[in-house]
């Protein structure tokens, strides 16, 4: 066994490492047993049990390093919060593990990383919320594309990317927009080709239209409005469409200008009760 054990002088019955993360994978195997042992019978939050915890996750942080091996691909920079992110479910399996699950901790941990890595590229990685499905059929036109482009010497078809995929071809299309969610662009970012200059993204889109907002209440508001009788829609009508005042509504219909705002309060508060309810 390569890792070096003596009595702890500071935290009496628990071993002591001198470097927890030098630990031969194969040794750590067997000291967490007995590190695991001892959380179970000390008290948290005292200094022995953090150094055990501790302990614990220095000596199987290889774990972490074999999980993030499978995404090397990915640029250094990207690695180190992989593997960040991957000690963090490290931490929860060891926080989460019990010895009498008669299962090996790596098996129990690995997983809980891998997790912690995917649940990252999920939550980052895409600008736009992509539905599972296209994400994965992301990964798989990448490849197609990439091994017929290399075949043909040209950009393959949707129809030849659908028969290698496996895919109809409306999903391929799919696919191809989906893609357009995994990266986003500043709105500040400059536009190459630009005939005015320095011309930013942001230039050529639009403002929100507050008039928007208005649609979606409309829609809602006009089931309930059918529900008036004749003479309640037509007040709202020459109110907020013809913008008639009160008074030449009541000279329309013979009655008070008093009248009519009772009237017209009593619809508003109807219909705002309606809204509500609808939310």
């Amino acid at each position: 066994m390569t890792a070096t054990v003596q009595s702890a002088e500071r935290v009496p019955c628990v071993p002591q490492i001198a470097d927890p993360s030098k630990v031969a994978p194969k040794d750590a195997r067997e000291l967490s047993k007995l590190f695991f042992d001892q959380l179970e019978v000390l008290e948290e939050g005292t200094a022995a049990y953090q150094y055990a915890r501790n302990t614990l996750i220095e000596m199987n942080m290889s774990l972490v390093r074999f999980a993030a091996g499978r995404f090397r691909s990915r640029g250094a920079e990207e690695m180190e919060d992989i593997v960040q992110v991957g000690m963090i479910g490290l931490i929860k399996a060891i926080d989460r593990f019990e010895l009498s699950r008669e299962v090996e901790f790596t098996s129990f941990a690995v997983p809980y990383i891998v997790g912690e890595i995917k649940r990252f590229f999920r939550d980052t990685t895409w600008a736009v919320h992509v539905p599972r499905r296209l994400q994965e059929a992301r990964v798989q036109l990448a490849r197609a594309t990439e091994e017929l482009s290399s075949r043909l010497g040209r950009t393959p078809t949707v129809e030849e990317l659908s028969q290698l995929m496996s895919l109809p071809e409306d999903e391929v299309v799919e696919a191809r927009l989906a893609s357009n969610g995994y990266r986003s662009a500043s709105l500040d970012a400059a536009l190459n080709g630009s005939e005015e200059g320095e011309a930013a993204l942001a230039d050529f889109i639009g403002d929100e239209d507050a008039a928007l907002g208005l649609v979606e209440d409309l829609h809602a508001l006009a089931p309930m409005v059918a529900e008036l009788d004749e003479r309640d829609r037509r007040i709202i009508h020459w109110r907020f469409v013809e913008e008639l005042t009160q008074k030449e509504i009541g000279e329309r219909l013979g009655i008070s200008q008093m009248h009519v705002s009772r009237l017209i309060s009593r619809m508003l508060a109807r219909l705002r009760e309606g809204m509500l309810s609808s939310d």
